[in-house]
């Protein structure tokens, strides 16, 4: 880390490529974050358990295993966002990361500074008043604060790479937010969600 440079906390990280786990240091370092990388789930999830991360960073294996870690991470109460990263990204994987309750979901290759941007993006939103609140649409379980945020960029007409920009998201983690709405609401598209919406009064409001 840049001498005279505060701590920002640190970023746990699990990647199973080196390369990609050196930049990714070097990266988050000059980013004024300590990095702390582990070779598996089992390590990370024992640290979590001693202190609180900043921020994790997660690498999905084919396997999925990724998805149990997450899983247990929420269960055992760290709430640090969580960001998942994966060399064979689905809009599928990203709808399972975000139920299991990541963050966002970053698909490889990625440009080590957008991470950057976009860990500092999680942290800030997680230290928002009332990040924790959920939004309600009539009848159906209720939104979490992103699937709100989104929610609202899809009714104002914006698509999923102008609302990934707005909100420092990959469209990939829109599609997967856009698809949970979806299926929460019972729609089969945008165009059905917004007339239900609508047809039914203004989107519930936080």
């Amino acid at each position: 880390m840049p001498g005279n440079m505060l701590s920002k906390g640190e970023v746990f990280v699990i990647d199973t490529d080196a390369a990609s786990r050196e930049q990714l240091s070097n990266a988050l370092q000059q980013g004024a974050y300590d990095v702390i990388c582990f070779a598996d789930g089992a390590s990370l999830l024992s640290e979590a358990r001693e202190r609180m991360p900043a921020c994790v960073l997660l690498e999905m294996p084919p396997d999925r295993s990724a998805l149990e870690v997450l899983k247990r991470l929420r269960e055992e109460n760290c709430m640090a966002p969580v960001l998942v990263t994966s060399a064979n990204g689905s809009i599928a994987m990203a709808v399972d990361a975000i139920k299991s309750g990541a963050t966002d979901f970053i698909e490889k290759p990625f440009r080590t500074h957008d991470i950057v941007g976009r860990i500092d993006a999680a942290i800030d939103e997680v230290a928002q008043p009332g990040s924790s609140r959920q939004r309600w649409l009539p009848g159906c379980e209720p939104l979490t604060e992103r699937e709100g945020d989104v929610l609202e960029h899809l009714a104002a007409g914006l698509t999923n790479k102008e609302i990934a920009r707005r909100i420092h998201l990959s469209a990939r983690t829109v599609e997967g937010y856009r698809a949970s709405i979806l299926k929460k609401a019972g729609a089969k598209n945008v165009t059905d969600l917004l007339r239900r919406i609508f047809g039914k009064g203004s989107p519930a409001q936080a």
